[in-house]
């Protein structure tokens, strides 16, 4: 039945509005008698009333039709269609006054009829159109009740735009309660019916006092500092949060603006600005062979896309495990249609026939080695496994590097490799040695150096995919320890640094470590997650931890004690100075190493690192 009488008022719409107008005209004209006159003047003056009334309610009726005023829809009326209605009701009362003095000239309709009838039609049929849209949007309905609090960041343009839609098509999940804004004049005013009741820095007091569930970022030319300060003030409360995008980008997709409010990207806690790549990276870079080992992984493959969008004379992707390999030359593919000289070997570093092959027909000048098996528990269960793929792997293409006269070579490291507790770190903290002792004692024109970082957000295996994963789930998220903290680092970042330091290295055997900003607590980063997925942590998803897994540090380090460090060019990259070590003695020991790896004898294996790597300290340490 309701779906019925819907469609009847959709087929007779303009029918209705036509004959609602009609009586409020009419109403307001002879209330206008009445009241100017009272009831006697409308007995007295009755045959021209109602003559006046029909010519009245005529007048409007045929203007109000002719210019258009029932082709719109009430609840889509902005301010040009009250313009609209003005302008017809004031052409109304002209054509009314004008035919009157012509027709009533006996008994001419008093003046103060002409003023106050026409005052009062053209208010009715405006108040009628507000009353009716305000009504459709606003929709109070037990329903509403449900909707979630929602309290705006930024009283700006991307927020009017917002409002603005939302007063068109009312959300069944948003009710903008309250604004907040850091520009002064705007404090204690409103934005299209919306209070500004403070600014950032109230954020935590006004989600109490207002009972906030969602914080709305409507800023979206926030650079990194800020966004990461505004971000930082809403993960104080327990509100999920989320971002309007660029609306400049939305009006090129023609897509509407409430459709486009995404969660916030944890990535976006960082603070991290794009890096520019200088000239120098470029040159590193343009019209040279490249390899990149590894190249189907993480950051591999990011090293791919960043290279290729540099223009390299021919790129090479080294990589054991077809599907990542696939993937990555699939996706270039794709992107530069056939303007980029790419070939992609299925290959193990591991095997040194391989790739002294691939070095002799390839013949690269620049190569950046990758591979190496990360997983830090994966790697206690098979330490063996991760020295001949991380150690003799790296031993393997450097070599081969030397061999072939790269001219540059450079090992992508890790935080781990500093005072090492687990079996992955020892292997890494060996693959700088072997390039630090091959610099040291080669007499080719190789340049040798290594890149040292942190985490990565959203690399594979890394903590971040796990968190969604687990929250696709329903939760529990699983955390180690309540007060582990990381260095993170985005993933475009992180390469876009290595390329740097790539460039910079001209001394043979330097280690570059990159500037990881403040460590976060894995726990802080769980609930963020939580939050920006529009659930509450610890009420609609639980954290649960579960301990330190073996080999696992509280927090890790870029230096190691006796580095000392200096600054380069850029403020995000340091320089750790090499160690003297004996290099016959590392040579043999690394023959050793071999040996008992290949022998798979895990105890002999764990005595040997510890012996190379001193500071190796293979106990759960708790700082």
């Amino acid at each position: 039945m309701p779906r019925y009488i819907n469609s009847l008022l959709s087929r007779f719409r303009r029918f209705i509005l036509f004959a609602m107008d009609m009586v409020v005209i009419c109403g307001a004209y002879l209330f206008t008698w009445m009241a100017i006159g009272g009831r006697r003047s409308v007995e007295e003056y009755f045959s021209i009333t109602v003559a006046s009334c029909f010519l009245f309610v005529s007048c409007y009726g045929i203007i109000f039709y002719a210019t258009g005023m029932y082709d719109s829809l009430w609840r889509y009326a902005e301010i040009i269609e009250f313009f609209r209605c003005a302008a017809s009701s004031v052409a109304a009362v002209i054509a009314f006054m004008a035919i009157s003095m012509l027709i009533f000239q006996e008994k001419r309709v008093p003046v103060t009829v002409y003023a106050l009838s026409a005052a009062l039609a053209s208010s009715f049929t405006l108040y009628t159109r507000l009353t009716y849209r305000m009504f459709r949007n606003t929709k109070i309905s037990a329903m509403g009740k449900k909707r979630r609090r929602v309290m705006l960041v930024g009283a700006g343009d991307a927020a009017s735009t917002l409002l603005h839609e939302l007063n068109k098509n009312t959300s069944k999940e948003m009710n903008i309660i309250c604004a907040v804004d850091d520009d002064a004049n705007k404090q204690g005013r409103s934005i299209i019916g919306v209070e500004i009741l403070g600014t950032t820095e109230d954020i935590p007091n006004l989600v109490l006092q207002c009972q906030i569930d969602t914080i709305l970022i409507a800023i979206p030319t926030l650079d990194g500092q800020n966004r990461k300060r505004i971000l930082d003030i809403c993960s104080e409360t327990n509100c999920s949060i989320k971002t309007l995008p660029d609306i400049v980008k939305i009006i090129a997709d023609g897509k509407d603006l409430a459709s486009r409010i995404t969660d916030i990207k944890v990535e976006d806690l960082l603070g991290r600005d794009p890096v520019i790549l200088p000239d120098e990276a470029t040159q590193l870079i343009r019209d040279k062979v490249v390899f990149v080992t590894g190249g189907g992984g993480s950051i591999g493959s990011e090293l791919c896309r960043q290279i290729a969008d540099i223009g390299p004379k021919m790129l090479v992707i080294i990589d054991i495990y077809e599907n990542s390999a696939y993937a990555i030359q699939q996706e270039l593919k794709r992107k530069y249609n056939g303007d980029l000289n790419l070939e992609v070997r299925i290959a193990s570093v591991r095997d040194t026939k391989k790739m002294d092959a691939l070095f002799d027909e390839f013949r690269p000048q620049v190569v950046f080695h990758a591979a190496a098996h990360k997983h830090v528990p994966l790697m206690e269960d098979a330490p063996e496994e991760a020295v001949k793929n991380n150690v003799f792997g790296t031993y393997n293409c450097a070599l081969c590097a030397e061999k072939f006269g790269v001219e540059k070579f450079v090992l992508i490291s890790t935080d781990k490799a500093v005072n090492p507790t687990n079996v992955m770190g020892a292997t890494k903290r060996i693959c700088e040695m072997i390039v630090q002792n091959i610099a040291q004692s080669s007499e080719g024109s190789t340049t040798f150096v290594a890149v040292r970082f942190g985490n990565v957000l959203g690399s594979n295996g890394s903590v971040l995919p796990l968190f969604k994963d687990q929250l696709a789930e329903g939760g529990p998220l699983t955390v180690t320890h309540p007060d582990i903290v990381r260095y993170f680092m985005t993933i475009p970042e992180a390469v876009s640094l290595v390329l740097e330091a790539g460039a910079m290295g001209e001394k043979s055997g330097e280690i570059f470590v990159l500037d990881m900003g403040e460590p976060v607590k894995i726990v802080t980063l769980a609930e963020n997650v939580i939050k920006m997925s529009g659930f509450i942590p610890y009420r609609d998803i639980d954290i649960v931890f579960t301990g330190l897994r073996p080999g696992e540090k509280m927090y890790e380090e870029l230096l190691q004690d006796e580095e000392g460090v200096r600054k380069t060019a850029n403020s995000k990259i340091f320089i750790g100075s090499p160690l003297k070590m004996d290099t016959d003695r590392f040579f043999t020991d690394l023959l050793q190493l071999k040996a008992v790896a290949y022998e798979n004898d895990r105890e002999a294996l764990m005595r040997k690192l510890k012996v190379m790597v001193p500071t190796f300290n293979h106990e759960i340490i708790e700082y």
